[in-house]
């Protein structure tokens, strides 16, 4: 059992994160049907593009500042309920902007829903603002420059997501340009409906500091070695793999051949509702599928903290707190 284990988490999509239950309850609010994309308790979509229309269905029933507020503050209160001490959550601006709200409504929802869980918690959270292949490339520059001129200091990362297999790293250089000018921290979305090919694309191109998933480096034993030596950290999330058939099963995930092979690997959960798991699960899987010891597992949880994008005294802290 993992349940008393300190946690923390870099990879999840705040829409992403939101329950059946609460997307109900904000769905009557607004009058809309959900029978496409909800059914039984659980969103319906059969593979990586369904899963993309459903993910912005989703996020569709959220419209207000104050529905954001309680979305962030809700999925950060259950974090802080399991034991997770840090979370960065995966935003986007440009879903403000198309859903009349504006970036600045948006964040600023977001941003009061991460105050609030924290006064109530205890727990500390970041944010990552995304672009998202699918919208091109100058949608995901505008989102840098939004990223880069914000000024808020709870906006410390930049990130690609969105549809792999649409458009080639380089056409997305510029954006994290503009971020990385901006001492924002980089990450980006490779290796995961893509091959290996697509995380070298991403360390020659975009030299982050952490990949979202990454695990397609398995493919390549050069590149496995590669990431090791750079040290690049994996935000890696097993159940949205095994949910998305990019791996059969746990038992053939990579996640343990990646961090016996000095890969730096986190535990993360993605987009839990839309996977059936949950952070809680996330750490079960590491210990109960794929034997990971509780000193490994906190070891993974202090890589989660290094390679945080936040300041220095407050990762102090967390680490101390482990």
């Amino acid at each position: 059992m993992t349940s008393h284990l300190k946690k923390a988490e870099l990879h999840c999509h705040l829409e992403g994160a939101a329950s059946p239950a609460l997307v109900l309850r904000q769905a009557e609010k607004y009058g809309i049907d959900t029978s496409a994309f909800l059914r039984d308790g659980a969103y319906v979509w059969s593979d990586f593009s369904e899963f993309i229309r459903c993910y912005d269905d989703v996020a569709a029933v959220f419209r207000t500042e104050e529905d954001y507020a309680l979305l962030a503050e809700t999925y950060l209160s259950e974090l802080a309920s399991i034991g997770t001490i840090y979370s960065e959550l995966t935003v986007s601006p440009d879903h403000g902007k198309r859903i009349g709200l504006g970036p600045d409504a948006y964040i600023g929802g977001v941003a009061s829903g991460m105050r609030a869980a924290r006064e109530k918690t205890g727990i500390e959270s970041r944010m990552i603002v995304t672009g998202e292949r699918h919208f091109g490339p100058e949608s995901v520059i505008a989102a840098a420059e939004y990223a880069a001129r914000s000024g808020n200091p709870l906006i410390t990362g930049f990130n690609l997501a969105g549809e792999e297999r649409m458009g080639r790293v380089a056409d997305y250089a510029r954006a994290f340009d503009i971020a990385r000018e901006a001492g924002l921290g980089l990450t980006i979305h490779a290796g995961e409906v893509c091959g290996a090919f697509s995380v070298s694309d991403a360390l020659d191109i975009v030299k982050p500091s952490r990949i979202g998933h990454g695990v397609r480096a398995i493919e390549d034993t050069d590149l496995v070695r590669r990431l090791a030596d750079l040290g690049t950290v994996l935000e890696v999330c097993p159940g949205s793999n095994v949910a998305l058939q990019v791996f059969p099963d746990f038992q053939s995930h990579p996640l343990r051949a990646l961090k016996d092979a000095g890969v730096r690997v986190t535990i993360n959960s993605d987009d839990p509702p839309f996977f059936d798991t949950s952070l809680a699960r996330e750490y079960e899987l590491a210990a109960g599928v794929m034997g990971f010891s509780e000193d490994e597992i906190n070891a993974m949880t202090r890589t989660a903290i290094k390679a945080a994008f936040l300041d220095e005294e407050t990762r102090a802290s967390l680490l101390a707190g482990l």
